[in-house]
């Protein structure tokens, strides 16, 4: 029903699954490209649409579309006719088999993307950084390291300080990533 409501008065529209997925299933991360594509080809086996190429891009018809009181004509190409039955043997195939084949070399594509980025994040090692508390100074006073609950005057100056030195540390180690991200010389 929702594939009636994107198409336009004579059913046709630009086969384009990522847009497909965002009109039909906006925010919905299931729907892939890919799951769009094989729903189609399913309604196209089933007679619902039809998929074809004009001027070397993918196009859709749906086979009944819903009537307008004023329909507009469309500006997508028409489907070519079909061909006259001859009553020879004919060759097989078509949209279906071509949209097969283009979800099969973009599944390719993309396992192979995946796999360079997984042996890249494999092969990059880095040793843990040393967490920021482990090098503070103490939260409370030297009569209590730890901190205390009750109102303890070093404690509390001695927590401020605390603060203070691990907010200057993270204040460090961001402008450190900014400075390489951004390129500036060390």
């Amino acid at each position: 029903m929702n594939l009636w409501g994107i198409v336009d008065d004579e059913g046709r529209m630009e086969l384009r699954p990522d847009l497909i997925a965002g009109a039909i299933y906006p925010g919905d991360p299931t729907m892939t490209p890919d799951v769009i594509e094989s729903h189609l080809l399913e309604l196209d086996e089933s007679g619902f649409l039809t998929i074809y190429q004009a001027g070397g891009t993918s196009w859709l018809q749906v086979t009944t579309p819903l009537k307008t009181p004023r329909p507009m004509p469309s500006e997508s190409p028409a489907p070519p006719a079909a061909p006259e039955p001859s009553g020879s043997l004919m060759a097989v195939g078509g949209a279906r088999e071509w949209a097969s084949e283009r979800m099969r070399a973009e599944a390719g594509e993309r396992s192979s993307a995946w796999a360079a980025w997984e042996a890249e994040q494999e092969r990059v090692t880095r040793p843990p950084t040393r967490p920021l508390l482990l090098d503070a100074p103490p939260i409370g006073c030297p009569d209590h390291p730890n901190g205390r609950f009750e109102d303890c005057g070093p404690c509390g100056t001695a927590r401020r300080r605390h603060d203070h030195w691990v907010q200057q540390q993270r204040y460090a180690e961001q402008l450190e990533t900014y400075a390489e991200r951004s390129g500036m010389p060390e």
